[in-house]
């Protein structure tokens, strides 16, 4: 089975589907090679919600609801071919309903189970690597579960438009576990609302911080992808990655919901040492454009050429 469904419960994490014990079904689950991928939603999202059930939703290989925001997670992470190799993707659902101090405030619990789960996966095969993609409030969700991990559980994670702050950020990476793991920090000044509202609305833990689409702790093992910039996708399309440009001005999605992004994703996660983050940024712009940047450029302009004239190059 290449994905299944789990859940922040009351004492633990546990199955969506209620059907058995996880920690009873992992040894099955875990006979098969290739990597382990947590996917872990943001905002708005609940387990059993009528409507907003992230495995229903994202963490579904044929998602129930069409809807622009809604992609397949695990189709574009590469589950469901039929590889021999092609690993677990586990779908990991918490409570990120009501007000948004309420889920920055869940975010951090579930990041405790999360790490339980790292924990009972390694317990079962040590030697499986580890990855996590997370999106908005979810990166509070990984980067929390990092304090309570040892050295190495976790090797690779995928931030997507990140809501969090930076000092948080930098707390987490100053752990065992997070001085193990390498970091992509996918940010984009299409982003920037949403950033100011966190910035806005949740106290930061020290005056001035900001959150991870502008302040993140530098390193070897943190790489920041600013995805709308335009020397930025130049360098991915050369390394063949081939990413749509952005199509808004403001879109709190794009990070998953852009065409081509997956495959770097996918690529990221399953390459390892054979896509180091050194080499990618090496490759990459070594600037990020300001706040609001994209939200207050001028639109391109193209005027009509007079009659009878022809353009030249």
């Amino acid at each position: 089975m290449p994905l299944i469904h789990v859940n922040a419960g009351p004492s633990g994490p546990v199955l969506h589907d209620g059907a058995g014990d996880l920690a009873e079904g992992l040894p099955d689950l875990m006979r098969g090679a290739g990597p382990v991928i947590l996917m872990v939603h943001g905002y708005k999202y609940a387990p059993h919600h009528a409507t907003e059930c992230p495995h229903d939703h994202i963490f579904s290989l044929t998602p129930q609801r069409t809807c622009f925001k809604v992609r397949s997670w695990p189709a574009g992470l590469g589950f469901g071919a039929g590889a021999t190799d092609e690993g677990l993707g586990i779908g990991f659902g918490w409570p990120a309903r009501g007000n948004i101090w309420r889920a920055y405030a869940a975010a951090a619990e579930a990041g405790a189970q999360l790490a339980q789960l790292v924990m009972m996966i390694r317990a079962v095969r040590p030697d499986r690597p580890i990855h996590a993609v997370a999106h908005s409030l979810g990166a509070r969700v990984v980067l929390s579960a990092l304090a309570h991990l040892p050295e190495g559980a976790v090797r690779r994670l995928i931030l997507l438009a990140g809501a969090e702050f930076g000092q948080r950020a930098a707390a987490a990476l100053d752990t065992p576990a997070g001085r193990g793991v390498e970091l992509i920090n996918i940010t984009s000044r299409e982003n920037d609302f949403y950033d100011f509202l966190l910035e806005c609305l949740i106290p930061a833990p020290r005056r001035g911080d900001r959150s991870l689409g502008l302040a993140l702790t530098t390193g070897p093992n943190v790489l920041t992808l600013q995805m709308d910039h335009p020397g930025t996708l130049a360098a991915l399309n050369r390394a063949g990655f081939s990413i749509a440009p952005p199509a808004a001005r403001v879109c709190h999605w794009s990070p998953y919901t852009r065409p081509g992004v997956f495959s770097l994703y996918n690529r990221l996660l399953r390459a390892g040492p054979d896509l180091p983050l050194a080499a990618l940024r090496a490759a990459l712009p070594c600037v990020t454009e300001p706040r609001w940047s994209r939200l207050l450029s001028l639109p391109e302009v193209r005027l009509p050429l007079p009659m009878g004239r022809k353009p030249s190059f």
